[in-house]
């Protein structure tokens, strides 16, 4: 009896909350494994929570963060791509190539180079789309051979070699050196992304209690709110409490971090708030009923997957432009990482249920894990063996989730 009322407790307090319980449990997971770390590399002068190595992760967390927000969406409409990281491998050397092979390699010209890659991966998920839409391709088929294809094409176009320097401007979106915002701009980012917190949470409160819809509690309100100041704020001092070397002048906000959040904003939004997000909920939810309601299933899914082609190369430019050469096996297995990311921040893979936001707190979770583990000097094979038992206690913690939700 106690222990159903201490369930029920929870229940209502997060019902009250009105706060996704899987995402609530990713943050309470997150705290959990960087106090441990912490506690657990607290004795090295890199240790876990120090500003350098939580800068660090920010950007390692970046790739996997800009494609898992398009994986969500596919997943959701009952797909899956497998070719991410090969699209990113791709799209990332005909980057580099533009750049720096004639008569194409300019130099200056490297948003040229950005734009094409955009766009190719944007064509390549739209052809990959095509397939599984209006042919009725298995998804794990099509984007399987074009895994193999992209991933053997990357070594054909380079001749097997590796491509570089890149030019020095497309280098700031891998946020090396110069690859940073500062802390003035640090700031205003941080400062607008809190007013705009006040202003949805306000907003949407009014406009609920216009239409008689039920609101939270004010204290619950209060304290979503102020929890996610508060995590903003945390994470503006933390970016400007990294300097450059030899100096005392604060970084700021990498630029891949920058246009992740950007990514993540937009996406959520889309998801949220747009017909496109209603019906793509909708074909994972139903696909015959969403049919049958007029919406263009097949148009729908090309569109998807030509999403998650432009964000899997805008990823490869951030990539690209980190490492600033581009090798063949660029994004090699990062398909695993972006589907993995998903699954553990709550995205079903039967489809129709999954969050932007949780697919984003399952990518910092991950890299979390892997840095450290790294600082830990835990050896690569047993690195893999954590992350798979995460993903497995993921996809579990999912299923009766949703079971109980029913």
């Amino acid at each position: 009896m106690q222990m159903q009322s201490t369930s029920r407790a929870r229940a209502n307090l997060v019902q009250s909350l009105g706060v996704d319980g899987r995402i609530l449990t990713m943050l309470i997971v997150l705290a959990v494994v960087w106090t441990v770390f912490q506690l657990l590399t607290m004795q090295q002068p890199g240790q876990f929570l120090s500003p350098q190595n939580l800068w660090n992760l920010s950007v390692q967390t970046a790739v996997v963060g800009i494609m898992v927000g398009g994986m969500v969406m596919v997943i959701v409409t009952r797909q899956i791509d497998l070719s991410v990281g090969s699209i990113l491998g791709f799209t990332g050397m005909i980057m580099a190539l533009i750049q720096t092979v004639p008569p194409l390699g300019w130099g200056g010209h490297w948003l040229l180079a950005l734009l094409a890659g955009l766009a190719l991966g944007a064509l390549i998920g739209a052809f990959q789309g095509y397939w599984v839409a209006y042919w009725g391709v298995p998804a794990f088929v099509v984007t399987l051979a074009g895994l193999l294809i992209f991933r053997n094409a990357t070594f054909i176009v380079a001749s097997g070699r590796t491509i570089g320097p890149l030019n020095d401007n497309f280098k700031v979106l891998g946020g090396g050196l110069n690859g940073s915002i500062g802390e003035f701009w640090t700031w205003v980012v941080g400062l607008a992304v809190m007013a705009y917190v006040v202003y949805q949470a306000l907003s949407n409160r009014s406009r609920r209690l216009k239409n008689g819809l039920p609101v939270r509690p004010v204290w619950a309100e209060g304290l979503v709110t102020g929890t996610l100041l508060v995590l903003i704020l945390a994470f503006v001092l933390v970016m400007n409490a990294f300097p450059y070397p030899g100096t005392n002048i604060p970084r700021g906000m990498p630029v891949p971090v920058l246009i992740t959040l950007g990514v993540l904003f937009v996406l959520n939004w889309v998801a949220l708030n747009t017909r496109f997000g209603r019906y793509v909920f909708a074909i994972g939810g139903n696909p015959e009923a969403a049919l049958l309601a007029g919406i263009n299933v097949k148009r729908m899914l090309v569109a998807v997957f030509a999403l998650m082609g432009m964000l899997a190369a805008l990823a490869g430019a951030v990539q690209a432009a980190r490492l600033n050469f581009v090798t063949n096996s660029m994004g090699n297995l990062l398909e695993l990482d972006v589907i993995a990311a998903a699954v553990i921040g709550g995205t079903a893979l039967s489809g129709g249920s999954g969050t932007i936001v949780g697919a984003a707190l399952g990518a910092l979770l991950m890299s979390s894990l892997r840095s450290g583990m790294v600082l830990m000097g835990l050896p690569t094979e047993w690195q893999n063996v954590v992350l798979g038992l995460v993903l497995l206690a993921a996809v579990i913690w999912n299923t009766v989730y949703l079971r109980n939700r029913r």
